[in-house]
């Protein structure tokens, strides 16, 4: 089949959830014998010399990344009824490249990635010819939107955030029920969800939980795991990851440096938020900002953790880190849409104090750290290799009549 991919963020090298999914999608369309065109953003020149991009894409196509300042977000928030993200990413350029693709190609499916893409719609209906429409669903952003409205709505410092999240939620609703209902067909990462998007209506709904090439993590052989070293990894300018971190560093790192005077938190991720970088004091926490890899940071940490108290969909960062063979201490949350095997592999806690514990047990027992550390790894394998979650966006679009 020939299928165009849109993609919110350069797939490779991957810095982010969107980018690790779609980097292992166009790899298993490529061995499943399928021909990829690629268009997404990006703000660096992709060159076939030393991207793997142009290996297994028919086509790699890209437009910078569009900025918009504050003051043009809040115009947009006052003066119309469009959700925030549905702007996030218009671009004119990004849609004359569309346009010109699919004026040049036919496709059988024209698949979209995330929310913001929803605006390219207009286009791909006028220009889409027999293909399939196909939206890629990274969240229930309507349902995140809620929780994050919820955690805010409690802290005066946040009532601001809060009043942004409660409208935005409403306006996502809409938004989000009008895309399930234009497409063909929506992937869900998650059976939550799946159950979520399902209450929109319309377009049949299947989930494709996202995956990680396992391989690609496998601890170096007789390399020692530093001690009392903590790890969380993710885009640092996003809202969940913020108030994760913000919440261990407040309500969990201070009892534990009473039992554990050395511990440290490494933060690995791009874009740290004004709030994540006034964490960093020098001596307990770290933040590293960008990094080339987060490999040599999961593969030297004492544990994960993943103190997550809003977002949806399945988390990438704790399956990189399964596969590295790190122990996991996660919020319920944190490891929601997991397979139950998986969870089984995690310490699973969403009190603070029963969070600190869990950490200052497992900094105490390194045999118990070890043993569920191999544990998580050979699940990640069984369950969320690419090699074994492929079959379910190949049988979506069987039941599209393709394949």
């Amino acid at each position: 089949m020939e299928i165009l991919l849109l993609s919110p963020d350069n797939p490779f090298p991957s810095e982010s959830g969107a980018a690790i999914r779609n980097y292992g999608i166009i790899r298993g369309l490529y061995d499943s014998g399928h021909r990829v065109t690629l268009l997404t953003f990006s703000d660096n020149e992709l060159s076939p010399a030393t991207n793997p991009l142009f290996q297994f894409c028919r086509d790699v196509h890209s437009c910078p990344i569009p900025k918009r300042s504050k003051l043009e977000r809040i115009v947009s928030l006052l003066a119309t009824r469009g959700a925030d993200m549905e702007d996030r990413l218009m671009s004119a350029a990004f849609g004359e490249k569309l346009a010109a693709i699919l004026d040049a190609r036919a496709f059988d499916i024209i698949q979209f990635s995330g929310i913001e893409l929803g605006s390219y719609l207009p286009v791909i209906g006028l220009k889409k010819g027999d293909a399939k429409v196909v939206y890629d669903a990274l969240n229930a952003e309507a349902e995140l939107q809620r929780l994050i409205y919820q955690l805010d709505r409690k802290r005066p410092s946040r009532l601001h955030t809060a009043l942004y999240s409660a409208v935005q939620a409403r306006r996502l609703e809409r938004y989000e029920r009008n895309l399930c209902q234009s497409v063909d067909t929506v992937i869900a990462v998650s059976e939550e969800d799946r159950s979520l998007l399902e209450s929109y209506g319309g377009s049949p709904i299947y989930v494709m939980p996202s995956g990680i090439f396992v391989d690609d993590y496998a601890p170096c052989s007789g390399e020692q795991r530093a001690d009392n070293q903590l790890v969380f990894t993710g885009k640092m300018d996003y809202r969940p990851n913020i108030d994760a971190v913000e919440w261990f560093c407040d309500s969990i790192l201070p009892g534990l440096l009473q039992r554990h005077p050395a511990l440290k938190l490494i933060i690995v991720g791009r874009n740290p938020h004004p709030r994540i970088q006034a964490l960093a004091d020098g001596d307990h926490v770290r933040v590293t900002g960008w990094v080339e890899s987060v490999l040599p940071y999961l593969q030297a940490a004492t544990l994960f953790v993943l103190p997550m108290r809003m977002g949806s969909g399945t988390r990438l960062k704790i399956l990189e880190a399964m596969a590295a063979g790190c122990t996991v201490v996660s919020t319920a949350l944190g490891a929601s849409g997991l397979h139950g095997s998986i969870r089984e592999a995690i310490e699973i806690v969403d009190d603070a104090d029963g969070f600190a514990h869990s950490i200052s047990s497992l900094l105490r027992d390194m045999d118990r750290r070890q043993a569920l550390g191999e544990r998580a790894r050979q699940q990640v394998r069984a369950h969320y290799d690419w090699s074994a979650l492929m079959h379910h966006l190949l049988g979506a679009y069987e039941d599209l009549g393709l394949g």
